[in-house]
């Protein structure tokens, strides 16, 4: 388990862009389950769309690869510093099978694929009561600022 306090130990993202409010369950090196809460009160919302708010699926992504990013730090065992960033290097097979609503809890899974020369592939999946919203792989490496 993880709770807010240590996710914002791990992620350098912030509000509004922090897209992840709790681990469920972590097993290093192989995966991951975290959770977010998806509000009325998101900033995206008054915009996608304003009669049928619907949360935009490259969020969706984005919030899984937040998840792949807690995973592969716990899995080198760091912490990362002002220096270090984790890119999106890649997404193959994405797909969404259903919207994602003010109200609903975004379930995410992740699980390492694998891991070489500083790649790290992972599979997505995301689900909301137990019925799947998105899937896709995701590659992300990191990369240290000069």
């Amino acid at each position: 388990m993880m709770d807010i306090h240590q996710i914002l130990k791990q992620l350098p993202h912030r509000y509004p862009f922090l897209l992840v409010d709790r681990v469920l369950e972590i097993e290093k090196g192989k995966r991951i389950k975290a959770l977010k809460n998806v509000t009325i009160n998101e900033p995206f919302f008054g915009g996608h769309f304003p009669h049928h708010p619907v949360m935009p699926g490259v969020l969706i992504l984005e919030a899984m690869a937040q998840v792949a990013a807690l995973l592969a730090f716990d899995t080198l065992g760091t912490t990362p510093d002002d220096k270090t960033v984790y890119y999106f290097a890649g997404i193959d097979g994405a797909r969404f099978k259903r919207p994602v609503e003010p109200g609903d809890q975004l379930i995410m899974e992740v699980s390492l694929d694998r891991m070489k020369s500083g790649i790290f592939k992972f599979k997505a999946t995301a689900r909301v009561n137990d019925l799947v919203v998105c899937e896709a792989e995701l590659m992300c490496t990191m990369r240290t600022l000069a």
